[in-house]
């Protein structure tokens, strides 16, 4: 770590829980703390990768698992906005236009559901706080537009994802022939997590064929058939036939591959309150169930709740670092609808979620966990006993989600415990991953120094880790989730705020 750093992250002393905290002066040293990281770990992906995809930190080298269009650019450019970064914002919107969608680097497959919350929204995101709030960080303000035409320029060429008999898309397709791999079904996350950057898209350009294609995909999953793929209500299954909308099974939760489905359906309603009432209606069933039948206590912790996932109504009490979003989610849930239950359900889950970070000797959670306490290994039992939890894959792969639920809730009671759970995981994230030019995932959270380092760094790296650690400290502004459910923007599933459509209006230039 440079020297900065450590005097930044050793100089501000914890705060007692629950304690309201007016040191502004701490919450500036605090946010200016992960704002040099954020820079770090961009001066090592723009030196050795740039416009690669991602930076392999260890070895100074580079990647392209996102096609080849700099996907660390992409999910940057909102991070550096709200972090008022003007250098590193022109490097960005500099890069854009060179863009060429129309090629993936080696022929790869093109993820619909990765580049629509990466490349998608976060153009996107950039689109609308350099159009509106800060529209000062732009050098060349004609530059702006571009970034919504490389995003029209971007869905255009995954729109025929949706030449479908149904209109369910294929997620994973070839630009190059115009094809896709073959696959009959489509995912609960990876179809149902467009919704939101394509209907942004259209409100933008005032073309609504955008919207219409996800906006159709998606009321298969709203509606769902058959009625055993909903083994709860609003709780569904995680496969959809491509070719008749019908799902093919009754497993799922709020893991992967199922996650920012639910977490979509109440922040569309955020977005449009007016459209999109629907999508809260089928939240409200999800959530309702959730807290009935998917609340889970740990026999050797009963003051901590997680959620199980399900196949049919059998319960599975395993869960992993990417639900550990879930807590936000209710949070804000229970703003926007002005319900209390569901913010206090989701700050449960947000201390089940941080004991996950609590316990282990880096201080970062593992990728999965379960708290069966029929199948603990002997080699945990001791862990188990202590922790509510045991490990069932250790590695950091530099996920966000529980330092996103802290965010929820700070914003949502004002209690700096939250903040102080957001720091404490900054550091050891910035203490144990940051490595050669960058930030490295780990193999092992509950080994000295995370066992092996390896060599990749996630592009939301920058847009979720570096953004959430930074606003959870940072000023009030517009973009802020705002403590009352009166929202100006809405953060995307990779944490890309963009506007509502109550105060936004159509773009200059299109018809």
């Amino acid at each position: 770590m440079r020297s900065f750093a450590v005097l930044a992250l050793t100089a501000a002393a914890v705060a007692a829980p629950h304690q309201k905290r007016q040191d502004g002066g701490q919450e500036a040293e605090r946010a200016a703390a992960v704002k040099e990281a954020f820079e770090f770990a961009w001066d090592g992906y723009y030196k050795y990768a740039f416009p690669s995809d991602e930076l392999l930190p260890l070895s100074n080298g580079k990647s392209n698992s996102r096609n080849g269009w700099g996907a660390s650019a992409a999910d940057a450019l909102s991070t550096a906005l709200v972090m008022e970064n003007a250098e590193i914002v022109n490097q960005i919107i500099d890069y854009v236009p060179t863009i060429d969608w129309s090629v993936s680097i080696d022929n790869e497959a093109v993820s619909l559901f990765e580049t629509t919350i990466r490349y998608m929204g976060g153009l996107l995101s950039g689109y609308d706080l350099l159009n509106g709030p800060l529209k000062q960080l732009a050098d060349d303000e004609s530059k702006i537009p571009i970034l919504l035409e490389q995003a029209r320029n971007l869905a255009n060429n995954l729109s025929y994802a949706f030449d479908t008999p149904t209109g369910i898309p294929s997620n994973n397709l070839f630009f190059a022939n115009q094809s896709n791999d073959g696959s009959t079904t489509n995912g609960l996350a990876t179809a149902g997590t467009l919704v939101m950057e394509w209907t942004r898209l259209s409100d933008l350009t005032g073309d609504d064929s955008y919207a219409q294609l996800t906006q159709k995909a998606e009321q298969y999953l709203l509606n769902p058939q058959p009625a055993t793929s909903e083994p709860f209500p609003g709780l569904v299954g995680t496969n959809i036939d491509i070719n008749t909308g019908r799902f093919v099974d009754a497993q799922g939760g709020w893991n992967g591959g199922d996650d920012s489905f639910y977490e979509y359906l109440i922040k569309m309603f955020v977005y449009d309150p007016t459209r999109f009432s629907e999508y809260r209606d089928r939240w409200i069933a999800a959530a309702d169930s959730t807290i009935q039948y998917l609340a889970s206590s740990p026999s050797s912790r009963p003051d901590l709740t997680f959620l199980s996932a399900f196949n049919g109504r059998t319960t599975i009490e395993s869960s992993s670092h990417l639900a550990c979003f879930d807590g936000g989610n209710f949070i804000l849930g229970g703003q926007v609808l002005k319900e209390q239950k569901y913010i206090d359900f989701g700050l449960k889950l947000v201390d089940g979620c941080e004991e996950t970070y609590n316990q282990t000797l880096t201080g970062i959670g593992p990728e999965a966990f379960a708290w069966n306490d029929t199948n603990v290994p002997a080699e945990q039992q001791e862990f188990y006993d202590r922790a509510g939890f045991y490990i069932t894959s250790s590695g950091y792969a530099l996920r966000p989600e529980v330092i996103e639920s802290f965010y929820y809730a700070y914003r949502a009671t004002g209690n700096s415990v939250y903040q102080d759970y957001a720091w404490n995981a900054f550091k050891a994230i910035n203490a144990t991953c940051r490595a050669g030019s960058g930030f490295a995932e780990l193999s092992d959270v509950n080994a000295p120094q995370g066992g092996q380092l390896q060599d990749f760094q996630e592009s939301f790296l920058f847009a979720e880790v570096m953004k959430y650690s930074y606003l959870i400290h940072a000023p009030e502004a517009v973009w802020q989730v705002d403590q009352n459910g009166e929202n100006q923007f809405v953060y995307n599933t990779e944490a890309h705020p963009m506007k509502v459509a109550g105060g936004s209006a159509k773009a200059p230039g299109y018809n």
